[in-house]
């Protein structure tokens, strides 16, 4: 089935999440070809492009001028269909690509040579490791001045070129280096198929002197760009699934736990089916929050080891079977190694292999293919949701507040929650909001990213403008805490040039909490911002802006209410103060027991 990316099509997961984006994998992909007449004077290096990141669904680039890339933007910015973000540094140009391409399923950032490209490629190795397609484009040297002796400026001063191009060799999929034109064509099409078909970030470096260029391989109404088909090993599957099938059916009180990889399997509504046929109990990893429906009628929450929400881990590890799909499984996933389960009790499907036990193995086994056809085979079996409903106990509420007290975390998110709705999405930065926003229940359609496997602090900042962009009929509410929000702030200012009404809450405790519950030290306190009077000189009276100060659940009230009343075209701004020590439960144990992986002393030699 041919499936065009043209708008890159994306598939809403069951609760609305723009998380699974079209099969590039399911089915043979084209994007649509250009309907303006051919015009040599416009089939130039840049244009096509431009027109490629239209074609894949990117509206939206990313960018940091520099005297490397200029000629290059003006081609990006006469491509209609494509909107250029200039952002104030290249780190949050990438962070945005990250929330972008979370929202979209691609994204794309322009940058200069080595200075920006050197600056950009934290947030690149961000969007490896979560496993996110970033068009990474780096405007380069002249082409005349390659294979010469001259030092460059925005270099270290050799007259070497390949530094950044080795930097960006082990945190993305493909690189291109374009100081030609001959084979300019074939290098940007390859890079940019491949960022789709291994959902990685790749670099592409376009020498300075040719975007505005024309070729004849540039042509105004290109040969459709196509991906060709993942196609599940035939009889591999049938294998897998005959195996996967009589392990499942013999357990007594088999379970299901959604991982991260089920975005890049694009496996999120295969996942579901197989719930729906099997009656497991449902649950997902910290990761996975967000690309499985919270409203499923098995859902039982979050399993995160010692840290999960109520009553899922006992229901996950007391099992005799459990179905991991896409998971991944760190030292933070397992909260310091310490999981409670058993490799002969894990049936693991990864994107492309299934492990079932300690026993069989099998390759070119696509998820989305494994997991439907395995619906069809596995018996209904409803014991662990049953056991789980048993013991069931609803959560209770926080203690209510007395007039005036100072405003505690716990009642805070309370707040928060009654803000969700289908048409929210929210960001939680790395830090305590990781663990509060996990507890958040997720209405229908209600958006949800953070960044576990990296977990790069300031990444929150880049990403809501990112994901803002990409996600316009969602209005996104960002927890980011202020020492996070220290690193990246400056783009706050490019959120109110694009016009978006994000509602920030910006949790003021002084300093790294999260680091502080790992190991304290005098490193974790921070200078303390006016960060309200910082957001309103940022704002300066030009675009819609809103801050706030809280000091107690009255004032949280009446800034929820504006927020979401008189100020709902704003971008709101809510500055939240809450004592240095008040955290979340699961961050204190996760905290302690991520200290104890840390300090591990050496093996014996």
């Amino acid at each position: 089935m041919d499936t065009k990316i043209g708008a890159l099509e994306v598939v809403t997961t069951p609760n609305g999440n723009l998380g699974c984006p079209t099969k590039i994998n399911g089915g043979a992909s084209c994007v649509q070809s250009s309907t303006l007449p051919f015009n040599s004077a416009e089939a130039t290096l840049g244009r096509h492009l431009a027109r490629r990141l239209v074609q894949i669904g990117v509206s939206d680039v990313f960018s940091v001028p520099g005297d490397f890339n200029l000629t290059l933007l003006d081609h990006l910015i006469a491509e209609p269909g494509l909107n250029l973000v200039g952002c104030c540094n290249e780190l949050n140009a990438g962070y945005a690509a990250d929330g972008y391409a979370r929202a979209r399923g691609v994204g794309a950032c322009v940058v200069t040579f080595t200075v920006g490209g050197l600056s950009v490629l934290n947030a690149i190795a961000g969007a490896y490791s979560e496993n996110l397609p970033v068009i990474c484009i780096v405007g380069g040297p002249n082409s005349n001045d390659y294979g010469t002796n001259r030092v460059l400026h925005h270099t270290i001063g050799l007259p070497d070129f390949s530094q950044e191009l080795r930097c960006f060799q082990t945190v993305t999929c493909f690189q291109s280096v374009v100081n030609n034109l001959e084979d300019a064509h074939e290098l940007i099409d390859t890079a940019i198929a491949t960022a789709l078909k291994e959902s990685k970030p790749v670099y592409i470096s376009v020498s300075c002197n040719l975007p505005a260029l024309p070729h004849p391989t540039f042509s105004q109404d290109p040969v459709p760009f196509s991906l060709a088909p993942k196609l599940s090993n035939k009889m591999g599957l049938e294998a897998a699934v005959e195996a996967a099938a009589e392990f499942l059916n013999k357990a007594v009180k088999p379970v299901m736990v959604g991982g991260p990889k089920l975005r890049v399997a694009r496996a999120c509504q295969a996942f579901v089916e197989l719930a729906d046929a099997s009656g497991y109990a449902l649950a997902v990893m910290p990761s996975g929050k967000g690309l499985v429906p919270e409203n499923h009628p098995h859902f039982i929450g979050t399993y995160w080891g010692a840290v999960s929400t109520a009553f899922c881990a006992e229901i996950v590890e007391s099992a005799d079977a459990y179905v991991f799909a896409g998971p991944i499984f760190n030292d933070y996933s397992s909260v310091g190694y310490s999981l409670l389960l058993k490799k002969e009790k894990a049936l693991i499907v990864q994107p492309d292999r299934v492990v079932i036990g300690n026993g069989p193995t099998f390759g070119c086994i696509y998820m989305k293919d494994f997991l439907q056809a395995l619906a069809k085979r596995v018996n209904k079996n409803t014991t662990a949701y049953e056991n789980y409903h048993r013991i069931f106990v609803p959560e209770g509420h926080p203690l209510k507040c007395v007039p005036k007290e100072p405003l505690r975390v716990n009642v805070l998110f309370e707040h928060i929650q009654k803000m969700l709705s289908s048409e929210t999405a929210v960001i939680a930065e790395t830090g305590d909001s990781w663990f509060n926003c996990q507890k958040l229940k997720l209405p229908q359609g209600c958006g949800y990213e953070f960044q576990m496997q990296y977990g790069s602090i300031g990444w929150s900042v880049g990403a809501t403008l990112g994901y803002a962009q990409g996600a316009t009929d969602k209005r996104v509410i960002a927890c980011i805490g202020d020492g996070s929000f220290q690193v990246t702030v400056q783009d706050v200012s490019t959120m109110l040039r694009c016009g978006q009404n994000t509602v920030i809450f910006l949790i003021n405790n002084g300093g790294y909490t999260i680091e502080v519950e790992i190991h304290d030290g005098p490193y974790n306190v921070i200078k303390n911002w006016n960060y309200t009077g910082l957001v309103d000189a940022i704002h300066n009276g030009e675009g819609k802006c809103w801050t706030t100060k809280v000091l107690c659940e009255e004032d949280l009230i009446e800034a929820v209410e504006t927020a979401e009343g008189d100020k709902k075209d704003c971008l709101c701004f809510i500055e939240v103060m809450v004592h240095k020590d008040d955290t979340s439960k699961e961050l204190l144990e996760w905290g302690s027991r991520v200290s104890a992986a840390n300090s591990r002393p050496p093996n014996p030699q």
